[in-house]
């Protein structure tokens, strides 16, 4: 058993599994989730669960968060029964959410004046990568805070990187967010025009990753896009949130972020649509309507046309 407490609140789509990677590393855990249930099949693994935030707090050296919005990660660290209020000084909390850099610099600094240190780690790779212990983690913080926690950061990912100071990983998140979801958009209108033309996508897919177009997002969403397979592995309506999290942070610079913009209205649409629990490649689903093209690509492939005869 390892002699360093845990704790971790938020035991979602993501949180579950990175508390389960902690807990079956030896580590001795409480857990907190809003909903109860929520916190089973931890309690179940061995770890112990717990009434409110504070609670966690008070019995942990290091404590996670991982929860949805900017919002909640205020009211888990600063309302009434939060983190603030249990933990003791020289203990840390990692907050791995995905949230405002302003807020983020803003709760570093209330934690900092009671001698609570605090890193941004907003993760990127999706639930999968959340189960295989295999994300991507962007570090906003003290260099010598994340020193400290590396180990445990090391048994949820496979890429830690320090960006900067506090607020700098909700930054490089936010910038994550951007490019996924504007290459999302262009693999999907790239799928679309390969359809328009009585082109097989498929084929054009596997063309396009032996070349420059190359990436993730056509490999994993361009499938998704193609079997019409939205089971979320994030879902949409946290990408909106996080979308509306970078056009904010533009604001506050002054920047024009046009691409990013137009995309953020896909994703609005599409979660008033009512299919903002669907992963978020279902902007393909969008895209195919504004494009006012039929939903079975067989309706448009195999025609004379592609043969020319």
């Amino acid at each position: 058993m390892q002699e360093t407490k845990l704790g971790f609140i938020g035991l979602g789509i993501m949180g579950r599994p990175m508390a389960l990677n902690l807990l079956r590393a030896g580590y001795p855990l409480w857990v907190y989730g809003r909903r109860a249930t929520s916190m089973d099949p931890l309690i179940q693994a061995g770890a112990q669960g717990c009434a409110s935030p504070q609670e966690v707090a008070g019995q942990a050296d290091i404590v996670f968060t991982m929860v949805s919005a900017t919002s909640d990660v205020e009211a888990v660290v600063l309302g009434e029964q939060g983190v603030i209020l249990g933990a003791r000084p020289g203990s840390i909390l990692i907050d791995m959410s995905t949230i405002s850099p302003s807020a983020t610099r803003r709760l570093a600094q209330r934690l900092a004046e009671r001698d609570i240190a605090m890193l941004d780690a907003p993760v990127s790779g999706g639930e999968q990568g959340a189960i295989a212990g295999t994300l991507s983690i962007m570090v906003g913080g003290q260099a010598e805070t994340l020193a400290r926690v590396r180990p445990l950061l090391e048994l949820l990912g496979k890429s830690i990187i320090h960006v900067g100071d506090h607020g700098a990983g909700q930054v490089a998140k936010a910038c994550n967010q951007v490019v996924v979801a504007q290459t999302m958009a262009a693999v999907g209108e790239a799928l679309i025009l390969a359809r328009a033309s009585s082109v097989d996508p498929a084929r054009v897919r596997e063309a396009l990753l032996g070349g420059y177009a190359s990436s993730r997002v056509l490999e994993t969403h361009g499938q998704r896009m193609l079997q019409e397979d939205y089971q979320p592995g994030f879902k949409a309506r946290l990408h909106r949130k996080d979308m509306g999290i970078a056009m904010d942070t533009a604001a506050e610079l002054g920047l024009a972020l046009p691409g990013a913009a137009l995309v953020g209205q896909y994703l609005n649409a599409l979660v008033g649509a009512g299919k903002g629990e669907l992963d978020s490649s279902a902007i393909y689903w969008l895209q195919n309507r504004l494009a006012n093209l039929p939903e079975d690509s067989e309706d448009l492939i195999g025609k004379e046309s592609i043969e020319g005869c």
